[in-house]
């Protein structure tokens, strides 16, 4: 079976954003998993993945690092499982201390790590503000408007409204984690027939275009997804809507891909929409900006390699202990 990945967490500009919620819409029965070792938890999220391997799941990706995960959502069993720092209180809690002892462990050296991260992502957000003022006063917003009006209805033409409340599912499609920029746009477009890849420089409207294109689909009773920026959580970086066979998304740096197959496209919107020459008139201070701005993100990114690094030396001492047939035994037993 298909399993599809993305993250609900992100490490941002604004700190650690959750968005967990909306993608348990409609799921009657979460069990949340208690025990101090993310570790842990992620084998016997994996162990779940082995036990319902003939079901389409849902594997929520960590913001942590890539050897871990935050839960899986088996929707057509209306079942998830979750890790306990991400979840709601209010959920059912499986303490898996019961079968593997352990203590709580401090972690002031991580949480301190992650904040520095965090303000150094915020003061890069700040810069890149600036970045964004460069493009804003050289952009043609009625173009663009008129072009995103052209556009929406170009998509939804001959395309019938349903009669329906939508659902509107808040992801991310990657990070920034303890092993870097990652994403997982590829695995998340592989299957999309109408591919649209957005072009362009901060501050030249892609976030508020696809922003204009999910609230059309939602009118028109269309379930989407809604991937946001994992450097500036108030942004959108791609919209998904499966019904249409559609996906639109924020093809730049760090996530930059190009058209391989039928049926994908380039949006520029820095060639449609910003005044000619603008790139060379104010290269020095785009440059400097850019500069700036990424030294900050380097600086929080080695903040994350440092927190993983503590974080890792506790849960590999832990697991050591820890036998594959002692992790099924209990993922049998749930």
């Amino acid at each position: 079976m298909s399993h599809l990945h993305y993250y609900v967490t992100g490490n941002t500009a604004e700190g650690l954003v959750n968005h967990l919620d909306t993608n348990l819409t409609g799921i009657d029965k979460v069990i949340v998993l208690r025990h101090p070792s993310a570790k842990l938890k992620t084998a016997v999220f994996r162990g779940i993945m082995d036990r319902y391997a003939n079901y389409n799941l849902e594997v929520l990706q960590s913001s942590f690092g890539n050897d871990y995960l935050d839960g899986i959502i088996i929707r057509n069993q209306s079942l998830a499982f979750i890790d306990e720092s991400i979840a709601e209180a209010n959920s059912t809690t499986i303490d898996l201390s019961d079968t593997f002892p352990a203590s709580a462990t401090a972690r002031p050296n991580v949480d301190d790590l992650m904040q520095q991260a965090y303000d150094s992502f915020a003061e890069g957000l700040r810069i890149h503000d600036g970045l964004e003022e460069v493009f804003i006063n050289q952009m043609d917003f009625n173009r663009a408007n008129s072009f995103a009006d052209d556009f929406i209805a170009d998509l939804l033409k001959n395309v019938p409204k349903k009669q329906r409340e939508p659902r509107r599912y808040h992801r991310l499609f990657g990070t920034n984690t303890a092993d870097g920029v990652v994403n997982v746009v590829p695995h998340l477009i592989e299957n999309i027939k109408h591919v649209y890849y957005i072009k362009g420089r901060a501050g030249t409207g892609k976030s508020v275009l696809m922003k204009k294109i999910a609230n059309a689909c939602l009118d028109y009773g269309f379930d989407i997804e809604l991937y946001y920026c994992s450097f500036d959580p108030n942004s959108v970086d791609m919209v998904l809507v499966r019904d249409l066979d559609f996906c639109i998304f924020d093809s730049t740096d760090p996530h930059e891909f190009f058209p391989k197959r039928d049926g994908e496209e380039i949006i520029d919107m820095y060639e449609k929409f910003v005044a000619p020459g603008t790139d060379e008139a104010y290269a020095t201070q785009i440059n400097d900006l850019n500069k700036r701005y990424k030294a900050c993100m380097k600086k929080g990114i080695q903040y994350l390699k440092e927190a993983g690094s503590y974080q890792n030396r506790w849960e590999d001492d832990y697991m050591k202990n820890i036998t594959n047939d002692a992790i099924t035994k209990l993922v049998q037993s749930l």
